[in-house]
């Protein structure tokens, strides 16, 4: 049931209504709020369980006892057990959660699948009573996108929610980090357990549909397997991992300033607050930082004492820098067997909390120049990216059917078809499709604009099967059929020639699933009058 909205001093205070993000990471998992009426997001505070504002340490302790206690998140740090060995401890578990044939190297008496949901039920409960929440979205793996969705969906039945939408990571990250559909890029996450990088190429680019989110539940009905949607997930060109990340930086820190001393939970976060202050780019290279932990062996407080230098040679002498070395050649390696060089990159974007590392981005863009380098905020990127996906929680339908502009082909002196949205795009558009229009014989004085859409009987159609395209075979060209009812002339106010350059026009559809174009001449800059084309349904 829906919470009413809470009365303080005899007068009631509005709820705000919006979208909550969940990005359940490895080490930290992100919580975020936009009101869906605007476009500021907030990383919420939700006590005990955050270490600050939007990040939870993904950890879960479970006591043995009937009903059993739970510790979530931070209140596992400030209990001390984050480090413990007990079984009834998980901590790392998303990576394993639908994982096929990997063995988890830590046996905890919680499975990762029971962790994960006791994360979500808990995050669910601590959302603040002023906050109503209209959608839930939520993040998955690329790789195990369709096993992870129908964990989600299990896991999430019973939240009193209207609406759940799923995004792929990949996706989220560049959205977050500003990337448009279409791009290729690599995705460095350099986590507090794991490096992960992901050569991915985003849904969407002139004429083909935009990634958009999957909805899980929709006006309060469950979808799961009833959905016609189509899945678009970023297509992953080339993927590496290993198993370290920043708090193992940590333990080599604490390890190297101090060898003798045991490895607590003190000695770690102070290691860690240490590296977060030499991360700062206008830090000088020489100046020494001072932090202090409390040495229980000792019954007093210590000092650690590190310089930036230091610490970028500390990386170099554990061999940091080659695992990422091992780790780009063999991504990079398999985007060239799906004919993506580096060269084809638009872009890198590095998130995750060692992003802040100032010797990690200048390597990155050493490695991977000219490629321009991307560092969004690193721990909040993916989460806002979902959010980003979901704007303003307007619900977005999709084409059955694409639409096409027949055009004339200057180099081959013909007419051909053009797609303008191909089936799969979402609606209302988020951004008008432009196109430069040439004349086609001598004097021209209108462009006619026809449209078509498919016949889809018996053309090519490419599924997705587990994430691997499938091409179901038919002729190589689906016919068009052109539709009489939506064709427009436009006067031109000088005579064109053959070739010559005479409108650019934009492409939209609206809220009722109509065509519109709209643009200028370009002779004359003149303004072409907004058309409505008609209905694409």
């Amino acid at each position: 049931m829906e919470k009413e909205n809470t009365i303080t001093n005899n007068s009631y205070i509005p709820r705000e209504k919006g979208t909550l993000a969940i990005d359940l990471g490895n080490s930290t998992t992100v919580v975020a709020f936009q009101n869906e009426n605007n476009s500021q997001i907030q990383l919420l505070n939700l006590a005990p369980l955050c270490r600050e504002p939007g990040q939870i340490p993904s950890i879960v302790w479970s006591s043995t006892e009937c009903p059993p206690y739970k510790a979530i998140g931070n209140e596992v740090v400030q209990l001390g057990l984050e480090e413990s060995q007990e079984a009834n401890i998980i901590s790392d578990f998303k990576r394993w959660i639908c994982a096929p044939n990997q063995p988890i190297i830590k046996n905890p008496s919680i499975s990762p699948e029971k962790a994960g949901e006791i994360l979500i039920h808990e995050i669910w409960k601590k959302i603040p009573h002023q906050l109503e929440v209209k959608r839930l979205v939520l993040t998955a793996p690329v790789e195990t996108y369709r096993k992870y969705r129908c964990w989600l969906f299990e896991v999430c039945k019973d939240l009193q929610v209207s609406e759940i939408a799923l995004v792929d990571e990949p996706t989220a990250a560049a959205m977050g980090a500003g990337l448009a559909p279409g791009s290729k890029l690599l995705v460095v996450d350099i986590g507090g357990s794991t490096i992960d990088m992901s050569l991915v190429e985003l849904q969407g680019g002139e004429g083909k549909a935009e990634p958009v989110a999957q909805l899980l539940r929709f006006g309060g009905h469950d979808l799961a397997e009833k959905s016609n949607q189509i899945l678009r997930c970023a297509k992953v060109l080339g993927k590496a991992g290993q198993r370290i990340g920043g708090r193992d930086i940590d333990r080599w820190i604490a390890n190297h300033l101090s060898p003798n001393t045991p490895i607590t939970e003190s000695l770690l976060n102070s290691a860690e607050r240490l590296k977060c202050k030499l991360s700062e780019p206008e830090l000088k290279e020489t100046k020494i930082l001072v932090e202090k932990f409390n040495n229980s062996s000792k019954s007093n407080s210590q000092e650690l004492r590190l310089c930036k230098q230091d610490l970028e040679q500390l990386l170099k002498d554990r061999g940091f820098l080659k695992s990422l070395e091992t780790l780009l050649k063999h991504t990079l390696a398999s985007g060239i067997s799906n004919s993506c060089a580096l060269t084809d990159i638009d872009k890198i974007v590095l998130v995750g909390g060692g992003a802040r590392i100032p010797l990690i981005k200048k390597w990155l863009k050493d490695q991977c120049a000219p490629v321009p380098l991307l560092t969004p905020p690193p721990i909040e990127t993916v989460a806002v990216g979902a959010l980003n996906l979901t704007p303003g929680v307007t619900v977005r339908d999709v084409l059955q059917k694409g639409v096409s502009l027949r055009c004339w082909d200057q180099k081959n002196k013909i007419h051909m078809w053009h797609p303008l949205f191909i089936a799969g795009q979402p609606w209302p558009t988020t951004k008008p499709l432009e196109i430069i229009l040439a004349a086609s014989k001598v004097n021209q004085q209108e462009i006619e604009l026809k449209i078509g859409e498919p016949d889809f009987e018996g053309a090519n159609e490419v599924i997705y099967i587990d994430g691997i395209p499938t091409i179901k075979e038919g002729p190589q060209k689906p016919t068009i059929r052109e539709s009489f009812n939506r064709n427009i002339s436009i006067l031109l106010s000088n005579p064109a020639q053959p070739g010559e350059d005479c409108l650019k026009l934009q492409f939209s559809i609206n809220n009722d699933c109509e065509l519109n174009v709209a643009g200028n001449e370009l002779k004359s800059s003149e303004e072409i009058q907004p058309r409505n084309l008609g209905s694409i349904r």
